[in-house]
């Protein structure tokens, strides 16, 4: 792999993160703001430490190696960059059971924004229709996940695995990102501490990582290029949190942007699994081509909304 291809592969995870990762910041902002000072900070700080190395750094870490057992701890985290050809097969064997695992999760996602999350519509035409269809979510990804197991199957069973294990850790995040929404009400009431608050942003900031650390495996299966590359965005996003959200907020369709670029890492996922040859370049160049449409998109919808604020 060639320095170039790293470094677009570094710059798209911290993109995805960031993107992907904009839902959180807003929640951060609302509850840090009924903290005080000295919380903030330490929030801010550690808060970051823990984002890093714990979440985005052992996440993938652990998951590598739990698709790979017979790795050891530290040949999971070194894996992709040892020459021991047993470490290699051992990784190539595995990969279809986390991608398939991690497409099928991430597709699922896609679904339940498309059928079923209150949005702007950035593409008018095709959101409008969806979101009137909203009752048959369950049916598109019910269909869609037999159909997945039925060519898994036919390929290697364990990929069928890796696709309901998928599906699986899909709805339980879910009722966790549920409870996450219902519980930054309560956390916003000044009955709480502070250090109470920050415990339970903490949990809320790994919930909803889960999406970037899943979505890292289409850009690569290097566990110190997905904790480098998120960690920088988990990082910048902190940085989005303590400067100006509110601006950030005005661009409307960013979320719209990340979604779309959620189904090409799941579709590139599936197909990297069924070893139809995905370039490495190519997770990093759709998330940044999608993401900056929709940024386009919405610098322009934000100056045709300050136009009639001045007149």
């Amino acid at each position: 792999m060639g320095i170039s291809t790293l470094v677009i592969i570094v710059l798209g995870l911290c993109l995805f993160e960031v993107i992907s990762s904009i839902d959180n910041a807003v929640i951060n902002v609302e509850v840090l703001s009924t903290m005080q000072q000295k919380a903030r900070k330490w929030f801010l700080l550690w808060g970051l430490i823990f984002a890093v190395f714990v979440v985005r750094g052992l996440l993938p870490w652990l998951i590598v190696w739990a698709v790979n057992p017979g790795l050891g701890p530290v040949q999971a985290l070194t894996a992709t960059f040892s020459n021991d050809p047993h470490v290699k097969e051992s990784i190539e064997l595995a990969a279809p059971l986390l991608l398939s695992g991690g497409g099928t999760f991430l597709l699922f996602l896609f679904f339940h924004w498309l059928f079923l999350e209150e949005k702007h519509f950035g593409l008018p035409r095709i959101e409008k229709f969806f979101i009137k269809k909203g009752v048959w979510f369950y049916a598109v990804v019910s269909v869609l996940l037999s159909f997945l197991v039925w060519l898994s199957l036919k390929v290697n069973p364990m990929m069928a695995f890796g696709t309901v294990l998928g599906s699986t850790a899909f709805f339980i995040t879910h009722g966790f990102k549920q409870n996450a929404e219902e519980k930054e009400r309560s956390l916003t009431s000044k009955n709480l501490s502070d250090i109470s608050k920050i415990f339970y942003l903490e949990i809320i900031d790994a919930t909803f990582s889960i999406d970037g650390v899943l979505g890292a495996f289409a850009f690569t299966l290097s566990v110190p290029l997905i904790l480098l590359g998120n960690g920088i965005g988990a990082f910048v996003v902190r940085q989005i949190t303590v400067g100006n959200i509110d601006r950030i907020k005005k661009y409307v369709y960013l979320k719209n942007g990340a979604m779309y670029s959620i189904l090409c890492l799941g579709i590139f996922m599936i197909m990297d699994a069924f070893k139809y040859q995905v370039p490495e370049w190519a997770s990093s160049a759709a998330t940044f081509l999608i993401v900056g449409f929709f940024f386009l998109k919405s610098k322009y919808a934000l100056k045709q909304v300050e136009k009639v604020e001045v007149k």
